[in-house]
C-alpha cells in the first residue's frame, strides 16, 4: 500500500507546475479584471483601477492559497532569489522557477485575451517608463519582499496570502506605476494591449527597478531581521512542504 507524498517527493518538476500555474493564473486575473474594468467603466481611470485592484488583491490571496502549499507560491524571480539568498531554497530551484513564472505569466496574459475576445496576442502600446515609475518600482517590490520575509521571521508566513494581497491592493494607488513589484507579471503584461499592459520599451527600466528593490529589501532584511534562518526562509512565501533537490522523485512503498 502506497505511502503517499513525504516531504522529499515535492519534486522540482511538480513545484515548476505549482509556479507556472499560479503565475498563469496571476496574469490572467491581472490583465482579464484590466479588460474588463475598461468595458465596464470605459473613460473613468480611477474606477478602472479600483476594480483591477479589487480583483488582483483578492485574486492574489486565492492562488496564494491554491499552489502555495507545493511551491510556496513565489511567482516572482525576484522573491525567489532573495528566497535562494537567504537558504531558503536552492540556486537551482530559483533559477528554474523564473522561465516557470515567466512562461505562466506570458500564457495567463493570452488566455486573459482570449476570454474577452480579443486578439489572442498583442503587444501594449502603454508607455510607462519615466522616473517616478523606476522609483515606484523599487518602492514597490522592497515592501512586498519585506512583508514576505518579515512574516516568515516572525512565524507568522501562514498570514502571507492576505498579507500579500493586501499589501498589492495597496500598492496600485500609493504607486505610480501600479506595483509590478515582479519581472514575470512584467513580461507576461506586455503581451496584452490593454489597461493592464506595458510597451515593451517600457519593461527593461520596469525589470531593472525590480531587480534592485529586491537588492535593496535583502539589505534591509539583513538588518531589521538579522536571525533569518534558512528553516524561517523555506517558508516563503507561505510554508510548504518541502523539496529535495538532490534525489530524484521517490517511489511510494509497496
Amino acid at each position: 500500500m502506497g505511502t503517499g507524498l513525504t516531504v522529499n517527493e515535492v519534486v522540482l518538476w511538480r513545484r515548476l507546475v505549482a509556479e507556472l500555474l499560479g503565475s498563469a493564473f496571476l496574469a490572467a486575473v491581472v490583465v482579464g479584471s484590466g479588460i474588463a474594468a475598461q468595458q465596464l467603466s470605459p473613460g473613468n481611470a480611477g474606477l478602472e483601477l479600483l476594480e483591477n485592484a479589487a480583483a488582483t488583491a483578492t485574486g492574489l490571496y486565492a492562488i496564494i492559497l491554491m499552489v502555495g502549499p507545493v511551491s510556496g507560491a513565489h511567482f516572482n524571480p525576484v522573491v525567489s532569489f532573495v528566497d535562494a539568498a537567504f537558504g531558503g531554497v536552492s540556486w537551482k530551484t530559483a533559477i528554474a522557477y523564473a522561465p516557470a513564472q515567466a512562461a505562466g505569466c506570458v500564457g495567463g496574459a493570452v488566455v486573459a485575451n482570449v476570454m474577452f475576445s480579443t486578439p489572442v496576442v498583442t503587444v501594449s502600446t502603454h508607455h510607462r517608463a519615466t522616473g517616478a515609475h523606476f522609483v515606484s518600482e523599487v518602492v514597490a517590490t522592497v515592501g512586498l519582499v519585506l512583508v514576505i520575509f518579515a512574516l516568515a521571521r516572525s512565524g507568522r508566513a501562514a498570514r502571507a496570502p492576505a498579507a500579500v494581497g493586501a499589501y498589492i491592493g495597496a500598492a496600485y494607488f500609493f504607486t505610480s506605476s501600479t506595483s509590478f513589484a515582479n519581472p514575470a507579471i512584467t513580461i507576461g503584461r506586455m503581451f496584452s494591449n490593454t489597461f493592464a499592459g506595458i510597451a515593451p520599451s517600457s519593461a527593461p527600466a520596469f525589470i531593472a527597478a525590480q531587480i534592485a528593490g529586491g537588492l535593496g529589501a535583502f539589505a534591509l532584511i539583513k538588518i531589521l531581521y538579522p536571525g533569518v534562518t534558512p528553516a524561517e526562509a523555506a517558508d516563503v512565501v507561505v510554508p510548504h512542504l518541502r523539496g529535495d533537490d538532490r534525489t530524484n522523485e521517490k517511489k511510494d512503498s509497496s
